[in-house]
Parts: structure tokens; sequence; C-alpha cells
């Protein structure tokens, strides 16, 4: 019963009993009765207010008990949540927080074809991107890689998960992490024409000293991710659209959705072919299985755009038929100048017109870098060298031969004549013409490449950029 009621009752009660006394005195005046039932009535009041003074009492203590519980709670809450964001242990969100977090999803940071990610803030003032994940039986699995691959990490190189919200594994599925302000590497070493980009930039692309120390950072966060880990991580996504960078231009490797967990004493695991054209190394496209070998060819592909600042597959107006277009291969350009001892000629031209961005651009620094990612794309997977090699060679501690000369049998499929530029390889149509090509250059493939065996593709998916 509520306080003020008790209290009404009680003054009620009080003025009954008085009305009584006084009705008493006025019919009965000093008789014995009257005085038997002034005894009854006085302590019937005094009971009155002793149950009234008890019931204050008790209240007031039970607020005050209920005061310390609530402020001991919300400091055990608040250190709980402390200590998982120490322990780097991902939080379970509700629906109605992130929406709340995100303004209805309105800012949107990026989309792809199976996520979109909006910037939102948390309750603690958190600035956070948000990654929606769209679709029913990939999504789930892109979920549970990513969670899987990333919550038990934790590198100055490799994007924080913060938390996640699966609504009892309904669609679409939710992954919060910290947000990177300055977005993703390709919109800071590729030309753009669009004013967005250009005012997000200082002088529209990377110093040549930003895009060594970027690097030697994704370097490193491979390499942890391949050996310090206590499961091997497979990123199997290694691009710059997946590699964001900080406020003081440190990059971070993020997008786990396609990742693959290994057993220390695992070689290679299989698994379909997933991924961005012009990143897959040969041995996936062969159906070989994978390792951490494949994600040192993305690597070593990276690398190249950032020396060159340019895509490594260009489609290009055919100068002989205007109304085609034919591609350059990039790698197979540089393979060619590094023979020619031409090393310089590979750097992007602005770097050169610039003056490095302000930071001069070093011969040995270049060459050097073409080196490594030339060592990384070796078609054969045990030519390739482990990423702590690579972080070795890119910090000068170890030294960098030159490479060996390679065919790149990739690269004449995918400069094949005719086809649009940032055309994906997600149908099966052009599964099939890769399994062709692959089984018309089977002795090409099988001399160079060391594998012979079947070139089935028929569990091909390619996505575009």
């Amino acid at each position: 019963m509520e306080d003020r009621t008790v209290n009404t009752i009680a003054v009620v009660l009080v003025i009954a009993l008085t009305t009584v006394v006084v009705i008493a005195r006025f019919f009965l005046k000093r008789s014995k009765a009257f005085f038997l039932i002034l005894g009854a009535d006085v302590a019937v009041i005094f009971a009155v207010f002793a149950c009234v003074l008890i019931r204050f009492r008790y209240n007031r203590r039970r607020r005050l008990l209920e005061s310390q519980y609530k402020s001991e709670g919300r400091e055990l809450r608040i250190e709980y949540s402390f200590l998982r964001k120490v322990a780097g242990v991902p939080i379970k969100f509700r629906f109605q927080e992130l929406e709340d977090a995100t303004d209805r999803f309105q800012s949107l940071l990026g989309e792809g074809a199976s996520a979109s990610v909006f910037k939102g803030i948390l309750n603690d003032g958190t600035l956070v991107a948000v990654k929606r994940i769209n679709g029913d039986q990939r999504a789930e699995k892109e979920f549970k890689s990513e969670v899987a691959a990333i919550a038990s990490v934790q590198h100055v190189n490799l994007v924080r998960l913060i938390g996640y919200c699966n609504s009892a594994g309904k669609d679409p599925r939710y992954l919060v992490y910290e947000c990177i302000p300055n977005g993703s590497l390709d919109s800071w070493i590729f030309p753009t024409k669009t004013t967005e980009n250009r005012r997000r930039s200082r002088r529209g692309f990377l110093s040549w000293s930003l895009r060594y120390r970027v690097a030697i950072d994704v370097a490193k966060a491979l390499s942890y991710l391949h050996h310090d880990c206590r499961s091997k991580v497979l990123h199997l996504d290694v691009k710059p659209e997946n590699i964001l960078l900080d406020e003081n231009f440190k990059a971070v490797v993020s997008d786990f959705g396609l990742s693959k967990l290994m057993g220390k004493d695992e070689s290679e695991v299989m698994t379909t072919v997933r991924g961005t054209r012009g990143y897959l190394a040969p041995e996936w496209l062969l159906e070989h299985g994978v390792s951490e070998k494949t994600d040192i060819y993305s690597y070593g592909m990276v690398l190249l755009e950032i020396i060159g600042g340019r895509r490594n597959v260009r489609w290009i107006q055919d100068p002989r038929d205007k109304a085609k277009k034919k591609s350059e291969y990039f790698p197979k350009m540089v393979n060619e100048k590094v023979r020619e001892g031409k090393v310089m000629d590979i750097l992007d031209q602005r770097l050169v017109e610039d003056g490095g961005g302000g930071g001069g651009v070093e011969e040995r620094e270049v060459k050097r870098l073409v080196y490594v990612a030339l060592w990384c794309i070796q078609e054969r997977p045990r030519v390739r060298p482990s990423m702590k090699h690579v972080v070795d060679m890119l910090e000068g501690r170890e030294k960098v031969e030159e490479p060996p000369d390679t065919r790149m049998v990739m690269g004449n499929f995918l400069s094949v004549e005719g086809e649009d530029e940032g055309e994906g390889c997600n149908n099966s149509s052009n599964g099939t013409r890769l399994g062709n090509y692959l089984a018309s250059q089977r002795a090409i493939v099988g001399r160079n490449l060391e594998y012979g065996s079947t070139y089935s593709m028929a569990t091909t998916v390619l996505s575009g950029r």
C-alpha cells in the first residue's frame, strides 16, 4: 500500500475516533461508559500513530538501502563494462541501442555487396562504425567468421570489435567496430575526380613516407594473424578497401567476413573461392586449398598498388578499336621494368611530380618495396616469404634479393580483352570462362605452378570491388 493512502486512512481514522469521543461526551456526560470509550479511542489513536511512525521509519530505511544497492549496482555495471573493454570482450547490444546510436541508420559510411556500414555514437560517447550484414545463410556464415576471427585478437593494426547484435539469429546482423576517421586506403592512393575524396586528403594522395609506413603496418597485422594468434587466422580478402587509416594515418586491417581459422599444425584448408578479382592467389583459383601464403599474395598485390598509385588491372581504350577496351596488368609491367633496371618508372607519378609528397623518395626504398611485392606474388606458394620475413625485409633487418622472374599466368586471364572495367566475376558465365581458360592452360599451369590435378570451378564465387 502506498504511503499517501496509508496516511490518508490514518488521518480519517483519528478524526473518526475523535468525533466518537466528542459525541460520547455530549450524550454520556462524565459517566463510566464515556471513560471506557475515551480510553479505547485514545489507545487506538496511539496505535495508529505508532503504526504510521514504524511504517515511516521502515520506508526510510528501505529507500536508503535501495539507493545504496542501485549505486553499488551502477558501479558494478560500470566496472564490468570497463573490464570488458580492457579485456577486449565484445558486448552484446540491443537493436534499440544501435538504432539510437546511428540515428536510425542515417549516416552511411560505406556499402558492399552484402553489408552496409553506418557511423554512430554510443551512450558513453564512443564513436563507432556499425556494420549491418544482410542476407540469409551467407550472412550468418560471414557474421560468425568475423566474430570468431577478430573477437579474441588484440593488435594496434587490427580493427577492434566493440560488440555485436544478432537479434536471436534474425536477419540482419550487426557488428560494432571502433570508427576509423580517415576512411579506407583506396581513397588515398588512387586518383579520384570527386571533390569529396579530395577534401579527405591533405594533398589528394599519401606521401611516400606514409605509404611506406602503411605497408609496414599491414605487414605487421598479417604477421600477427599468421604467427602470433592461438589459432592461425587467414584474412582472405586483403585489399585497399579493407585497410583503414586512423587520424595519424596508421593502417588498420578490417573486414574479416571471409576469414578462416587454421590450426597451427595445418598447412592449408579447403574453402570455396570468395574474394576480389586481382587479389586472389592462383592456388585458390585452382582449388588446391588456401594457407597464409594466400594472404601474402594479396598483400603483394596491395603493395604494388601502394607504390604505383593505380589498380593492378586497369581497363583502357583500345587504340586499334575504340569500341573495345583492353586491360593493362600492372604486376606484369612492374616485372618488366625491374628486368630493365627502371624501378623508378613504377612509382606513382604524382609522388615524382610532388617530390614524394614533401618527404622525398629514395630509390633504394622503392626498390625494396618492389622486390618484396614481387616476392609476395610469386605463383608458387612455397617461394613466397612469410609475413615475418616480409616485415624484416621492409624494416631493413633482412636483405632483399632480386626476385625470380615469373610468367604471371593469372595475369593472362585477367587481361582478357573486351571486359568492362570494374566488372565483377560473380556469375556462372565468368566462372565457366575461368575454368575453360585454366583447362586450356593446364600444361602451362602444371609446369609453372607445380600443380597437377583437376580444374573444377563449379563452386567458384568471385566478387567485384
